[in-house]
């Protein structure tokens, strides 16, 4: 690799350090209905599972999907 890879590689890895990552909407109440979706946060079992190792993209399309089944459900949080 030379120096301006080297230098654009250092960056690239700053900027990944200094994104804040989307926060788990988990509200510890965690108990799953029939289709193992919680009915704290409105994830999926797998998507609970998998939160750790996601980027924020994916992260973010969860998101999408939580506020959907939320919405859906009748219950919405309100803070």
């Amino acid at each position: 690799m030379d120096a301006k890879n080297k230098q654009v590689s250092s960056v690239n890895q700053v900027v990944d350090q200094t994104v804040e990552m989307v926060k788990s909407p988990c509200v510890y109440i965690c108990c799953l209905d029939e289709q193992d979706v919680c009915l704290g946060c409105y994830r999926t079992c797998d998507e609970i599972t998998g939160w750790g190792a996601m980027n924020n993209d994916e992260r973010k399309d969860v998101m999408k999907k939580v506020a959907e089944r939320e919405q859906s459900s009748g219950n919405m949080m309100t803070l």
